[in-house]
């Protein structure tokens, strides 16, 4: 790859890259963080990759790097920001897409990353495997259970919305 083609490659994906982050870790500054680590990743092994699978590259490196970051936040993690749930509170959602984040966010990460890959970035099952390290299969797999798991929650939430 070209540093032309590199550049490019940062104008083209960088905004991707960062949404699907930021979906999964819910901080800017981190989401920040590891967008950038993913592209100097790629600078080093510039001359290695070819600029079709730039995308791709990007995806796995910035994922691989989410995943380790939330490994070594919850080694460390002291339990000081234990968020807990109380039953009798009122949500009071005003949309859908606070509905939908608050049910994504219940998801493992695991689905949840790979149903942002699928139905959010918009890759083949065949590229998330790729990407997560995962079989196609396994990706299926992960797919249909977060969906699930999320048409679950959606139904119950249903319920207590009083209309």
């Amino acid at each position: 790859m070209t540093v032309n083609e590199y550049n490019k490659c940062v104008d083209t994906y960088a905004d991707g890259v960062y949404r699907f982050i930021l979906k999964n870790i819910k901080n800017e500054d981190t989401a920040s963080d590891i967008v950038q680590d993913a592209f100097a990743k790629m600078w080093e092994k510039v001359s290695g990759i070819s600029y079709k699978k730039s995308k791709s590259y990007l995806f796995t490196a910035a994922y691989h790097t989410m995943i380790d970051r939330i490994r070594k936040d919850k080694r460390w993690d002291t339990g000081e920001d234990v968020e807990v749930y109380n039953s009798g509170q009122e949500t009071g959602y005003s949309d859908l897409k606070e509905i939908l984040d608050e049910a994504l966010e219940r998801l493992p990460e695991i689905q949840r990353s790979v149903l942002l890959l699928r139905d959010y970035e918009g890759y083949s099952y065949n590229e998330i495997g790729e990407i997560t390290g995962l079989s196609e299969a396994q990706v299926k797999v992960y797919i249909y259970r977060a969906r699930m798991t999320m048409k679950k929650y959606l139904v119950s939430m249903e319920n207590l919305i009083d209309y």
